[in-house]
């Protein structure tokens, strides 16, 4: 058993942060949850949740990070030359995807992944497209990719949902992959299938599920294959959703629908989906989802970064919409960030405040991103769920004075002292505990650009 004190812990269901928690850990689950109160001091063999001196900590559920590129890390600080737009920034990104193989890529994602922990991101959901040889040639062990990420995870200490990820054609009117797109494809969803069904990760910290790329990338026809892999497999299926309005004037001229209507006339939209930005959904595609309790991972930092614009949030948990949050192509790694971004994203939206309470940002950040990668039982400190602790400074220069509730208010990603994932420390006084952060990502990043 081990025992902790989290001077400030924020219990599911409470408005609040409570203090003074005991928490008891065993086989990496929450054993017991016990506030004490009237000043009872702990008992030998507890560690206080805080800095060494101890300092003010609130303890938090793990984050989970439900939509990562790990190959876009490379990408940060290298595409905001001149003006332009997602497409020349896909260009640059396709340039990194061409020089990755499954050492460099192992490399590259155990960097990133461990940048992750140091955020305090427990779980990665890893949309996984970079399959095959430069050339679209398969490697010997067709799965080579995805193993890289999945042991890639498990030297950085979180979990991951490897999100496979179908891509087969261009366009929407099916033109075919062409250049560096070649390593997506499988040829057909039925192949793209068969090449999962051959994959077993190693070790209890990976699952894997589906992802269609985007209604640009799977024929109409071949969404239902998919879908039915999903289902299947009770597996969590996501899915790029109108992220730019391109692609909802592509869909309608091709479909006579939007990206969101052509995924519910083939079946595809499910409480085990997710759609990822949906920043230019219309009101029925918003009423669709609710429907169907599809959920929405919105991913503000990269949404900024790309310009793509500001996706309806409160209308959509208005709607039912499930909501969690990711980093995407990390030009930043912050799920305190993309938290408050969620909320000060609205004000900008209909110059009003208050749109989301403390509590809601937490559960997007924690619980409901979880959930999303198929992970039912993490997000929340209750007993029986995995004791994943994210405990965050009070005492810095942005959180100082700053009421416990208010962290997602004003914690940065740099606030974070400890992280603890299913009962084991992975970081420990801001720093990890087995990867040197920077220097592995200076080196990974230099390999795939020369630079």
């Amino acid at each position: 058993m081990t025992r902790w004190l989290a001077e400030q812990a924020w219990l599911p269901d409470h408005a609040e942060p409570t203090p003074d928690v005991l928490i008891e850990a065993e086989d990496g689950r929450i054993t017991a949850l016990t506030p004490l109160t009237g000043g009872t001091a702990p008992t030998a063999g507890v560690d206080v949740l805080g800095d060494a001196v101890p300092l003010a900590g609130l303890t938090l559920p793990g984050l989970a990070n439900a939509h990562s590129h790990a190959f876009h890390r490379a990408l940060r600080g290298r595409t905001h030359g001149g003006r332009g737009d997602f497409w020349s920034w896909r260009d640059v990104m396709y340039d990194v995807a061409g020089r990755l193989d499954p050492d460099s890529y192992l490399a590259l994602a155990r960097a990133t992944y461990a940048e992750l922990a140091l955020a305090g991101v427990t779980c990665v959901g890893e949309f996984h497209y970079l399959h095959h040889g430069p050339d679209g040639t398969p490697y010997d062990d067709p799965n080579a990719m995805s193993a890289a990420l999945v042991e890639a995870a498990a030297q950085a200490g979180i979990r991951i949902t490897l999100l496979d990820t179908c891509y087969l054609t261009a366009t929407v009117d099916g033109e075919p992959l062409a250049g560096p797109q070649r390593r997506f494809g499988d040829g057909d969803a039925a192949r793209w299938a068969a090449r999962v069904d051959g994959f077993h990760p190693a070790g209890p910290h990976a699952r894997v599920g589906a992802a269609i790329h985007s209604v640009r990338a799977v024929p109409a026809e071949q969404l239902g294959t998919v879908a039915g892999w999903a289902d299947r497999h009770a597996a969590p299926l996501h899915v790029h959703l109108s992220e730019q309005p391109a692609e909802n004037d592509a869909c309608r001229a091709a479909h006579g629908r939007t990206p969101t209507g052509l995924l519910a006339a083939r079946g595809v939209l499910g409480e085990n989906v997710t759609a990822v930005h949906a920043t230019h959904p219309t009101s029925a595609d918003l009423a669709l989802l609710g429907e169907h309790r599809t959920g929405v991972c919105l991913c503000p930092t990269t949404e900024r970064d790309l310009a793509d614009g500001i996706g309806p949030a409160r209308r959509m948990a208005d709607a039912g919409i499930p909501l969690s949050l990711g980093s995407d192509s990390h030009a930043v790694v912050d799920l305190f960030e993309e938290a408050r971004a969620v909320e000060l994203d609205e004000r900008l939206r209909t110059r009003r405040r208050g749109h989301f309470t403390a509590a809601e940002l937490r559960d997007a950040a924690t619980v409901a991103g979880h959930a999303a990668l198929g992970w039912a039982d993490a997000g929340r400190l209750a007993v029986g769920d995995r004791a994943d602790l994210v405990t965050v400074r009070l005492d810095s220069p942005r959180t100082a004075g700053v009421p416990p509730v208010g962290v997602f208010f004003a914690a940065t990603a740099a606030d974070v002292v400890h992280v603890v994932v299913d009962g084991r420390q992975v970081v420990r006084d801001g720093r990890h505990v087995s990867v040197d952060v920077p220097a592995e990502l200076r080196a990974s990043i230099a390999a795939v650009t020369g630079a």
